[in-house]
């Protein structure tokens, strides 16, 4: 009897399969509880339509469509997941780890969203601080007087160089003084308190000058010791190479060994105050923030820093560029006009110190002015990205990212004490509240993305 079964198959009709192949899977029959009997489709429209099995959705169709990812959707029974959710954004930050841009993004939503408390706290102090510095400057050079400079190709009479030396020591020094207490003291005060209006626009907070004077206030004294502590020990490094130097010239070394010691020396000090300048960068905001000692901060800046001190070296650089050519721009108007009002001059070759006149008094004056308003915006933008930046570090090593989300997600805005805790080291995410998504990201280590 011939075979006239096609090639490849048995008597009954099926295919052969070899040794050790498994059978064809099909989808369960209904009689055991599932749609579709053997080798049919499911029942509902666009089995081979919908995106689910082996299929991407279609255009227009989100990924949360039925039939992929969805209870009871083909993409679920087969293995496939939505994607994560985003993280919420309840402020000016996602609440997660940063980018670079997101940093800078930051900075600016925070004084756009908050011009009172962030450019009126700056444009405060430092208008204080250059209506005393303007002040002191006209006082001292009325009081020493004016010098009158010889016509091109003339030189100084022994007379002009002796009241040139005069208004140096008794004009430039004392000025020079009272501009560095000012700033000194401007820097500790509006650092503290743009660190405590920057800090509460992560949650999307908003308060203003005299809350963030409230809460900064008892702060200050640590900052201060902060502030001092950080250039004794950069100053410290190229001091002790001073000093090194000095002694061996005071021996007698050799200039071939006092030069072998004091290029390196120099170069070397100042590499370490580049370093310890980067680590210690986050002390500022963990005084004001978690509430840390001067010397605690340090220890606590090292330790958020360290590990990724490229990256915050690369990021202040960049905030620093930032900064600078912003308050240049912002400049620019003003020292032309302090230029045409002074006669051409400057305040340092004629125009506010010699020479007399109301030109002087006006060149001084805009020049004050256009300081103001350069620093008004430049400074909030530095304090939002050293901040921005310290949130960031936390978020990569501690998941203070998952702490803020449950700050955030509680049925009331944390304030007072209940906020300051979010802050320190070792609080705690409860679970997830009404309004925070249930697949929040778990805490994120150091190294989680995204890297810049």
């Amino acid at each position: 009897m011939a075979d006239n079964s096609p090639w490849g198959s048995n008597a009954s009709g099926e295919p052969e399969r070899e040794q050790g192949q498994p059978p064809p899977w099909f989808p369960p029959s209904s009689e055991q509880g599932q749609p579709g009997g053997q080798g049919q489709p499911p029942p509902g429209p666009g089995y081979d339509q919908q995106p689910g099995y082996g299929q991407q959705p279609g255009y227009g169709q989100p990924w949360g469509s039925p039939g992929y990812g969805q209870p009871g959707g083909t993409g679920q029974r087969y293995g496939y997941w939505p994607p994560p959710q985003q993280a919420p954004k309840p402020g000016v930050i996602p609440l997660r780890p940063l980018s670079i841009g997101e940093i800078l993004d930051g900075a600016f939503t925070s004084i756009r969203r908050n011009p009172r408390a962030t450019l009126g706290i700056a444009a405060i102090l430092l208008t204080m601080s250059g209506v005393i510095t303007t002040a002191a400057t006209l006082a001292l050079v009325h009081a020493v007087g004016t010098v009158t400079l010889p016509s091109p190709g003339q030189q100084l009479t022994q007379a002009q160089v002796n009241h040139l030396l005069s208004q140096l020591v008794d004009v430039f020094l004392p000025l020079a003084g009272i501009s560095i207490v000012l700033s000194f003291v401007v820097d500790i005060v509006l650092t503290g308190l743009l660190t405590v209006v920057i800090g509460r626009s992560v949650l999307g907070h908003k308060i203003t000058a005299g809350d963030a004077w409230r809460i900064a206030r008892p702060r200050l004294p640590a900052l201060l010791g902060v502030t001092l502590l950080i250039p004794l020990i950069i100053v410290g490094l190229s001091l002790a190479v001073t000093v090194i130097v000095l002694v061996l010239a005071i021996a007698n070394a050799p200039g071939g060994l006092i030069a072998l010691v004091a290029v390196p020396g120099f170069i070397a000090a100042l590499c370490l105050s580049i370093w310890f300048s980067i680590m210690f960068r986050m002390a500022g905001p963990a005084v004001v923030l978690e509430r840390e000692r001067a010397v605690a901060s340090l220890g606590r800046s090292w330790r958020l820093v360290r590990g990724s001190f490229w990256r915050v070296f690369g990021i202040t650089l960049l905030a620093g560029l930032i900064v600078l050519v912003t308050s240049g721009v912002l400049q620019i108007p003003f020292s032309l006009l302090s230029s045409l009002a002074g006669h051409g001059g400057s305040p340092f070759t004629g125009g506010a110190f010699f020479g007399g006149g109301g030109g002087s008094v006006a060149a001084v004056i805009i020049s004050a002015i256009g300081g103001i308003v350069a620093g008004s915006v430049a400074r909030p933008i530095s304090a939002g990205v050293a901040v921005l930046l310290y949130v960031d570090l936390r978020m990569r090593r501690e998941g203070l990212d998952l702490v803020l989300q449950t700050a955030a997600a509680g049925e009331g805005p944390p304030t007072g004490d209940e906020l300051a805790s979010v802050w320190r080291p070792g609080a705690q995410a409860a679970q997830p509240g009404p309004g925070m998504a249930a697949g929040a990201s778990p805490p994120t280590a150091g190294g989680a993305p995204p890297s810049w």
